[in-house]
């Protein structure tokens, strides 16, 4: 996947490197159960407040149908990003079809909780 080919306005887009942590974690997250696939899924974790970030893929065809996470995600003070692919968000989400958005949600807990809030750090990074 070429820069050029992703759509301006899926910012911010992840470099190379916070893309593998990102897929990393959003794997981990799966195998806690801690993840709700596609677009529909996480909105109702932004909206009922148990998302910790949003991931959004940004080959997804039209771009517009996420295009209200980020939005949301603002309103809610979540930070989200965006990654090239979205067959490779699909497989880290642990299925075998792409998957254009995820919500890694919270739980009190858990193992993952330095990680993600290590990630959060690095995505709010790109916003400024």
């Amino acid at each position: 996947m070429t820069a050029e080919k992703v759509n301006p306005k899926a910012y911010p887009l992840a470099d190379a490197q916070l893309t593998i942590t990102i897929l990393d974690l959003v794997q981990q997250a799966a195998n806690y159960k801690q993840i709700k696939k596609g677009a529909n899924e996480a909105t109702k974790t932004l909206n009922r407040g148990i998302s910790e970030f949003v991931v959004m893929a940004a080959d997804t065809e039209p771009l517009e149908i996420l295009l209200h996470l980020p939005l949301l995600a603002e309103d809610k003070n979540v930070p989200y990003v965006f990654v090239p692919s979205k067959q490779a968000l699909g497989r880290a989400c642990g299925v075998t079809r792409p998957v254009i958005a995820c919500s890694v949600t919270t739980n009190e807990g858990s193992q993952l909780k330095s990680q993600i809030q290590q990630l959060k750090d690095a995505i709010e990074k790109l916003l400024i």
